[in-house]
This record gives structure tokens, sequence and C-alpha cells, in this order.
């Protein structure tokens, strides 16, 4: 399979691992505790998906549809903290994660400026946390803008994700088992993610083929929010992205 070369799938791996990185930090652990609830699983479904609104949890199911709904209506009903006042207090947390991790970075302007144009640029149809997050107010230094901007642009690929694994005939439990993750082993973020071991089968080859294909077509649709910059544009992205991905502490393991 011949691997694409365009702007959205060279910064995807960076854009991932920081705004991942975010989700586990000092400050979204404070977030957790100002919530009153322990853990990690109801802080986080109420802050991230707080943007939907205090709508019933198959809604929020609907927008982050890799965990099993169990999972997702517990964790969501565990945070008796109002969304707008949770999505607040996540969209806080990930302003002082930027503030911190890139402090050494000296071209937050420029990136935040690229970013916000690729973010404006997106098609937000079948992603609605990217919607909601588009539409929060935007943090005024640099810095954090660039957490901010980050993190809505993950949201953008993880809606379209969702779709084209939806389309290549794969089920959610499926798609997290052979998709795997950085923390945990792909069974264990399956597991934790609510899909019992009756649901989750082993990785065929077939799937894994399907899976390689929603990929592919995951990165055509997310180029769309990117195509709003020229080449050189596109390439002053991935290099200040690589950028902050270093500033921030990440090993490197991005693309091109």
């Amino acid at each position: 399979m011949t691997e694409p070369t365009t702007v959205a799938w060279r910064v995807n791996s960076p854009i991932q691992e920081l705004g991942g990185a975010f989700m586990f930090s000092r400050e979204t652990r404070e977030f957790g505790e100002s919530t009153g609830v322990p853990g990690f699983i109801g802080p986080y479904m109420k802050g991230r998906c707080g943007v939907l609104g205090d709508v019933d949890a198959d809604v929020v199911t609907s927008a982050v549809g890799f965990f099993h709904p169990g999972t997702v209506r517990e964790a969501w009903e565990s945070v008796a903290m109002p969304a707008a006042q949770a999505a607040e207090g996540y969209l806080h947390a990930c302003h002082g994660f930027g503030r911190r991790k890139l402090a050494s970075f000296d071209g937050a302007e420029r990136l935040a400026e690229l970013l916000l144009a690729v973010v404006r640029h997106g098609d937000a149809n079948g992603a609605p946390l990217f919607a909601g997050w588009r539409a929060m107010p935007l943090a005024e230094d640099a810095r954090a803008r660039v957490l901010q901007l980050v993190h809505t642009l993950r949201e953008f690929r993880g809606g379209l994700h969702f779709l084209t694994i939806r389309a290549a005939g794969l089920a959610p439990a499926q798609a997290v088992l052979i998709g795997g993750s950085p923390l945990l082993g792909a069974r264990d973020q399956a597991l934790f993610y609510g899909w019992p071991e009756s649901e989750l089968g082993e990785v065929t080859e077939e799937r894994r083929a399907r899976w390689q294909e929603a990929e592919l077509l995951t990165d055509r649709l997310t180029q769309q929010a990117f195509s709003v910059l020229d080449k050189a544009e596109g390439e002053e992205l991935v290099e200040l992205v690589a950028g902050a991905h270093a500033a921030a502490g990440l090993r490197a393991k991005g693309k091109g």
C-alpha cells in the first residue's frame, strides 16, 4: 500500500501525540479533581464532550463511537458538573498545558495562525466534537492557542475516522483492537473503552486491510481542511508542528 504524502498525513502523528499528551497532563488531572469525581474516565468524558451540551449519553456515544455505550453513559452521568462548565474547565486545562509545554517554542504565533486557518476551513459535517470545540473562545496567548487548535484538529480527524471505519464495515471494537494505543496494548485499550472480550474477536488480515483503507480515506477527507494552505504554507506547518512536538518533549514519530 502506497502511503500518502499530504500535509494532513504528515502532521497527523505529532498532532495526535501532542493532543493526547494534554489529556493525561497534570492540568487535566487538576480539572478532574475539580469535578469531585475520582479517576480518569468520568472527567475526561464530561470535559471533552461538554461542548455538546447537557444531552443524553446516547448523543455523546454518537460522537465518541469508539467507546462502548455503557462506558459512555456511566462516565457521562458520573459527573454532575454542567456540560458547559466542564468544557470550559477542560479548555482551561488545555491552555495551561500549552503554556507550560511550549514555553521554549518560539514559533507559536505563526503556528497558531496556520492552524487557525485550517480549523476555520474544515468541513464539520460528521464531526460534532470538532464543531463544538471550534466554537469555543480562542485563547489570547499563542502557546495556549496552539494547543487548543491542536486539540480541535484532533477532534476533526477523530470524527471523520469513525465515519470511515463504519463505512469499511468494521465494528468500533474491532477498530480499537487494530488501531491500538500508544499507552496501552490494543486489547487493553479496547477493554478500557468498555468492550467485552466476547466482542473483540481476532485481528484478521481482511479486517486489517479494511482498517488501512479507512485510514487512507480519513486522510483524504481530512486534507480538505489543509487545502486552504498553499504549498509553502503547508511545508511551514509541517515544520512548525514538528517543532512544537519536540519542544513539548515528545519523541518524534511523525511522518515527513
